[in-house]
């Protein structure tokens, strides 16, 4: 079983969300905590904890700060942020602190266990051990299974989801469904699909550009190790 740490300063949520890890085969909640005070205490005391599902918007302290802090101490156990924060800055210092993923709020419970199960099956490879090829080697930083490689609903195409994830993959900053169907030759309303798409399977991160009338413009980011 893989034991799980459940942190988020809502007490309703992380029930929520405690719930939703007991329902995916092969992970058990270890514990629950509602600040990053409590969620250090749990995982300096708890027997065994393999992964952290940490909210950022802590009371005490972020949920960073929380990594950073595992790692000061020599914890090696894996984070995915579970989080509303979405701004870009948050979800590079989480990959760059070493978070494998990083789930947007709010979400159902087939966002989470997609998360998981990617996360079930990133340990297994890894705990097979010997040489890794080069699609291990992308599996493993990437933590993810690609799009292509995941059941679509009906009506969806892996070639063009492959396509628009691509586009993102290789831009330098997010973008528009406009952009991303000048890119790719799509039409804007079928880029636009599977953006959706991506956001909602958790390989694309939704951000608001803002400018000054009007509605923002939703604008889009790979989500990278997350």
């Amino acid at each position: 079983m893989i034991e799980v740490l459940v942190v988020d300063d809502d007490t309703r949520v992380a029930r929520v969300n405690a719930a939703y890890v007991t329902k995916v085969p092969g992970f058990r909640v270890a514990g629950e905590a509602h600040s990053a005070a409590g969620a250090m205490r749990l995982v300096e005391t708890l027997p065994r904890l393999d992964l952290v599902l940490l909210d950022h918007h802590l009371p005490d302290e972020t949920g960073l700060s929380v990594v950073r802090e595992l790692r000061r101490r020599g914890h090696q156990t894996d984070v995915i942020m579970v989080t509303a924060a979405r701004d870009i800055s948050t979800v590079q210092a989480a990959m760059r602190q070493g978070a494998l993923q990083y789930l947007v709020k709010p979400f159902g419970f087939a966002g989470l266990r997609a998360k998981l199960e990617a996360y079930a099956d990133l340990r297994r490879t890894l705990d097979r051990g010997g040489e890794a090829g080069q699609a291990q080697v992308d599996r493993i930083f990437g933590a993810l299974p690609t799009t292509a490689g995941a059941a679509l609903p009906t009506g969806h195409s892996p070639t063009t989801a492959e396509l628009v994830r691509r586009a993102l993959e290789n831009a330098e900053e997010p973008l528009s469904a406009r952009r991303i169907a000048e890119e790719t030759g799509l039409s804007r309303q079928t880029a636009q699909r599977y953006l959706k798409l991506l956001e909602r399977t958790g390989r694309a991160l939704l951000t608001l550009r803002y400018g000054d009338a009007g509605r923002p413009e939703h604008r889009y980011v790979r989500a990278t190790r997350v």
